[in-house]
């Protein structure tokens, strides 16, 4: 991982062109190729980035990042503050809550729990951002990407963002399309992810659990 603290300005050319102003920030640029620029505030979320695959020209006074989508993330460099690199190694990834996982168990059993005609490729479907909860296929032979919480807020549908970012590299997939699975989903989650064109799905833990042991009985 690297980490450049730097006064710049940035201009993004994509689907929504944005600028920022010159000020102090920090640049994180991650073995994968993402790069992510933050700001000394609003935690975790960065003020602008771009999701690997991308290419990164680094010239004297600017970076240009590139992407096959022919989305351009250009950071001027008036002041580098410190650059620094270090290895992290392999990650061993995140350890689910003990409700969050049993649900995707019971979900990758259940598909149909979450949309009629659904069935399942694959739990954990590796991306280069991490493993997508399950990989589905629906009625229609689409392939579905379903980001599994217990709650559901807006950083799942923001996780799951990326993870369609990441699957659109892979053609054999075909269309790919997202659902934000959850016990209970605030409305502001709801909403963006209604924006971004994915569905949502509130789905009763006790009531898949019932299902499933319905299916085990003799008579």
């Amino acid at each position: 991982m690297r980490l450049v603290v730097v006064r710049c300005s940035v201009v993004y050319e994509g689907r929504l062109d944005t600028s920022l102003p010159e000020a102090t920030r920090l640049l994180l640029v991650k073995a994968d190729g993402s790069i992510s620029i933050h700001a000394d505030g609003g935690a975790y979320k960065p003020l602008n980035w771009m999701n690997p695959p991308n290419t990164i020209r680094e010239l004297d006074d600017r970076w240009v990042v590139t992407n096959p989508k022919g989305e351009t993330l250009t950071i001027h460099l008036h002041e580098v503050h410190s650059d620094f690199s270090h290895e992290l190694g392999e990650d061993p990834g995140l350890t689910k809550d003990g409700v969050e996982a049993h649900l995707q168990v019971l979900l990758a059993e259940l598909p149909e729990s979450i949309e009629p005609g659904l069935t399942l490729i694959r739990r954990e479907y590796p991306t280069a951002v991490g493993p997508v909860d399950l990989l589905c296929r629906d009625a229609s032979g689409q392939t579905v990407a379903i980001e599994i919480k217990r709650r559901g807020e807006i950083d799942g549908v923001e996780q799951l963002t990326r993870y369609i970012d990441c699957l659109h590299a892979d053609t054999s997939l075909g269309a790919i399309r997202g659902i934000f699975v959850a016990q209970t989903i605030k409305p502001q989650a709801r909403v963006l992810a209604e924006s971004r064109g994915f569905g949502w799905c509130e789905v009763d833990y006790d009531e898949l659990r019932g299902k499933k042991s319905d299916e085990l009985r003799l008579f």
